[in-house]
């Protein structure tokens, strides 16, 4: 049977909060309301926090509770885009005490954060290039959870960004995704040690790896990944063409048939590599502003892929790699890669 009231609110959520806020909310409350804390009459209290973070943490559980309660919600996710397992989940009925996390090792947090602002200063055009197309770090999450943070925590994330604005390059400091993937970097820092209490060990690797994935695909990484060199050599031996045969090429090829999304080889995937996906959409951009307008969207797919599949050279047989880079073959492999594949 369905509990009568409303679990979300019993943890003190929104209907649309992570599995990972949810262990964060269950942690915190039960800290607040246990009876080994807060005395015995507080045990029906921390009965029913533990029934919700026992309907609510669990997938199935959730799904067929929000089928009844809130039919109209999207299907819940983790941080990290897919539904999570039960994880070895901790407060099980009868656990008296929230399991805690195994913490990391101390770090001195104003210290790490006066090193990443003087890192921000520090970006090169490359680096801000390539925060450009960050992924968004997870400002919600922030937010669902700050209310269950302590005043001190509340007050180091409120000044974090300001001083992460004023210490972006001109030219980045209003772009949302340099910014976010900045401050997502530096909110780790900070919640480190809250998240590590908090959060067992899946669920903080996951809300770490959210935080910090952006920053950390674009920081410190050559323009456009491991293969830097061959693709800066496609985008000479591109400009170098005169513009009515970029336009000839531009117009060769299949006009349909052409997917928008590009492979990626077994074993790799934007997901799991996103900084090889930073340097796939970032070599696309560049490749695509050197053709003539109006660039027709059969060409932008075809060049498009042509220079994904050189960004992921490594991860494809040389036959592939002519295969995906279509009419532009001639242009942007490298020679040697592109006569191995027809000698196959």
């Amino acid at each position: 049977m369905l509990p009568p009231d409303d679990l979300y609110a019993r943890l003190e959520l929104p209907i649309d909060a992570s599995f990972e806020a949810i262990e964060i909310a269950w942690r915190a409350l039960l800290k607040q309301h246990h009876p080994d804390i807060a005395g015995p009459a507080a045990g029906e209290l921390a009965k029913r926090i533990n029934v919700a973070h026992d309907w609510l943490s669990d997938p199935e559980m959730r799904a067929r509770y929000d089928r009844e309660r809130h039919p109209r919600r999207a299907a819940p996710i983790g941080l990290g885009g897919r539904r999570p397992q039960r994880d070895g989940r901790p407060g099980v009925r009868g656990r008296s005490v929230p399991r805690q996390a195994v913490p990391r090792r101390p770090v001195d947090a104003a210290q790490a954060i006066a090193l990443h602002i003087d890192r921000i200063r520090r970006l090169t055009a490359d680096e801000l290039d390539r925060l450009s197309l960050a992924e968004t770090a997870p400002i919600a999450f922030i937010a669902t959870i700050s209310r269950f943070l302590p005043a001190d925590r509340q007050e180091a994330l409120r000044t974090l960004e300001p001083m992460i604005q004023a210490a972006l390059p001109a030219r980045a400091r209003w772009d949302p995704a340099t910014r976010d993937a900045a401050l997502g970097f530096a909110q780790d820092i900070v919640l480190g040690p809250f998240l590590d209490e908090h959060l067992s060990g899946a669920f903080r690797e996951r809300v770490q790896e959210r935080l910090t994935r952006g920053w950390q695909a674009a920081v410190d990484q050559p323009r456009y990944g491991p293969n830097t060199a061959a693709v800066t050599d496609a985008l000479r031996r591109l400009e170098a063409l005169p513009p009515a045969e970029r336009a000839r090429i531009a117009g060769t090829g299949p006009r349909t048939g052409v997917p928008a999304d590009h492979p990626w080889p077994r074993g790799l995937s934007p997901t799991d590599d996103d900084a090889l996906r930073v340097s796939s959409a970032l070599a696309q951009r560049d490749a695509l502003a050197l053709l003539p307008e109006p660039i027709p969207a059969f060409a932008r797919r075809s060049l498009g892929r042509a220079m994904h599949t050189l960004v992921l050279r490594h991860g494809f047989k040389a036959a592939e790699l002519e295969r995906l880079a279509g009419p532009w073959a001639p242009i942007v492999l490298p020679p040697s890669a592109a006569a191995g594949a027809r000698r196959r």
